[in-house]
């Protein structure tokens, strides 16, 4: 592959990659254990292909890209919105869609049409689902809701906010294993096969449908504005979305989840120190290592309430992201309506009430 980045320097494995890669975690693996823990999804298989990508990306770019999962998708299925199997289809469709879309290099007008507001809002509804769903289950158990968020309250005191997340993630395995003990390792078997046909439903489509707003305008685009800020380089969103597209459907038949960049992830691991693809290198072999202590045991014992607490530090990480947006109404209106109604609808009737905003300016 090119170097598309011109750099003599593309993997390091330093003390500031090794910190990035951490940079790099924050909404990752919270959302990962949640989909494990609340739903069908393997583990050990989503590790796997995680690590697999960051590797693969790390050493073909040369810069830290990050590799997360699909929100809006994570989000309804952690919601109990989307089963694992429609969630598998969403992915398939996205993975075909958004290689066709980078492949006739239509990006920037498909993000024109839906505006950068209606962007933020379906990011805003998405943290709106993570915050309710972590709430109900922080309500489990309170006691143990509140010591996971006095911990996240004492990373923030100390000026650690992005690693608050992470810390609370620490002290749900430190009870995960001492209320279990250490997971035997083991090696994963086969991924589970998802029922394709029966996830081909509405609910799939209209899923696949609100990602493709967030991954249009946070995985691609502004992805690639911020590689191009931070590190110099030149990576188009369309090649992005190609990479998204082909990295998804190779990812689902192996147990994988619906995967894409994501400009939070890059900013992350910039700010702690990354400068190169090593970070992704580091960060990959990382979640290579811990698949043979990530099964169901590990799963099962994790504390659902710590769990609630995580996904609240991600919601509103999401949703401080949400509200830097150019109209707050517009946004507002379809976060709000997203999460009350569907994604897809808040969505839909964002993009139609932008599109008529844009005509009354130009009159």
């Amino acid at each position: 592959m090119a170097n598309p980045v011109g750099r003599a320097e593309r993997v390091a494995l330093s003390v500031g990659e090794v910190t990035g890669s951490v940079g790099d975690l924050v909404t990752t693996l919270p959302i990962v254990v949640a989909l494990a823990a609340l739903t069908e999804v393997s583990l050990p298989h989503v590790l796997l292909v995680f690590g697999a990508f960051q590797i693969v990306w790390g050493v073909a770019y040369g810069l830290p890209l990050s590799v997360e999962p699909m929100k809006a998708l994570a989000a309804l299925a952690i919601a109990g919105s989307l089963t694992y199997a429609e969630l598998a289809v969403a992915g398939v469709v996205l993975g075909v869609v958004l290689t066709a879309l980078g492949g006739a290099k239509v990006l920037g007008a498909v993000e024109r049409w839906i505006g950068e507001p209606v962007v933020r809002g379906v990011q805003l509804a998405v943290a709106l689902l993570l915050l309710r769903t972590g709430a109900a289950l922080a309500l489990d158990d309170l006691v143990l809701a509140v010591g996971g968020g006095a911990v996240a309250a004492a990373a923030i005191a100390l000026g650690h906010k992005r690693a608050s997340a992470l810390a609370v993630l620490g002290v749900g395995v430190v009870v995960a294993v001492v209320s279990a003990g250490l997971p035997a390792p083991s090696v994963p078997g086969l991924p589970p096969t998802p029922d394709l046909g029966a996830g081909l439903t509405f609910g799939a489509l209209d899923g696949a449908v609100a990602q493709l707003a967030m991954t249009i305008g946070n995985a691609a685009i502004a992805t690639s504005l911020l590689v191009s800020d931070l590190f110099e380089a030149r990576v188009s969103a369309d090649r992005l979305s190609r990479n998204m597209g082909l990295m998804n459907l190779a990812s689902i038949p192996l147990g994988g989840i619906p995967m894409c960049h994501g400009c939070d992830g890059v900013a992350g691991a910039h700010a702690f120190g990354a400068r190169t693809g090593g970070a992704n290198v580091i960060q990959g072999a990382g979640f290579v290592a811990i698949v043979p202590f990530a099964g169901a045991a590990f799963v099962a014992a994790f504390p659902i309430p710590v769990l609630g607490v995580l996904l609240g530090i991600v919601a509103i990480e999401l949703s401080r992201s949400a509200l830097g947006t150019e109209s707050l109404g517009l946004t507002v209106l379809v976060g709000v309506l997203g999460a009350a109604v569907n994604v897809a609808a808040g969505l839909l009737v964002g993009a139609a009430v932008y599109q008529l905003l844009l005509r009354r300016e130009r009159r």
